[in-house]
């Protein structure tokens, strides 16, 4: 696949994205009939989701074996531990969580619109890049689909203590 296609939907939804958060200044903060609970939710969230998009960088660089002087997408090994253990695609998450976010802090209609585009592009996005993650790594990367969800946290801390309890059981 050429580079520049594997990035399309990253673009289009990325763009989407900031078109989004320049509609909830334009939109959002002059919301006279907002609730200002639902408006506080989506801050946390937002923060919650800032946390996400920046951990990776640093766990990934430290633990996925990235060559000097490269980015952090570079990894050449299967980071597993920390985060990685829940989901597969915290990044991905980060960029979702950030606009669903936004439809809590601006509570506007086309924010929510918005947000479905991007919610749906992302996905798509990574499903697109677990099929990536497939041809680089090969069944190692089967294996870990298996065990770690793509972004559902729930499912990923219970799949982690199931398999930490499995672990725990076959000590001496």
């Amino acid at each position: 696949m050429k580079q520049w296609k594997m990035y399309v939907l990253s673009y289009i939804w990325g763009f989407l994205f900031v078109a989004q958060i320049i509609l909830v200044f334009i939109f959002g903060i002059v919301n006279e009939n907002r609730i200002d609970v639902v408006m506080y939710i989506g801050v946390a969230i937002w923060w919650f989701a800032v946390i996400l998009a920046w951990l990776p960088i640093f766990i990934l660089k430290r633990k996925g074996e990235v060559p000097n002087g490269k980015s952090f997408v570079y990894t050449t090994v299967i980071v597993e531990s920390g985060l990685y253990s829940v989901i597969r695609h915290p990044q991905y998450m980060a960029g979702i969580l950030f606009s669903f976010s936004l439809i809590l802090i601006s509570q506007n209609w086309v924010i929510a619109a918005m947000s479905v585009v991007i919610i749906t592009l992302s996905y798509i996005d990574i499903l697109n890049a677990d099929k990536h993650e497939v041809e680089k790594f090969g069944d190692a990367y089967k294996d870990y689909m298996e065990k770690v969800p793509r972004i559902n946290f729930l499912l990923g801390i219970i799949k982690l203590l199931r398999r930490r309890k499995k672990t725990a059981g076959n000590w001496p």
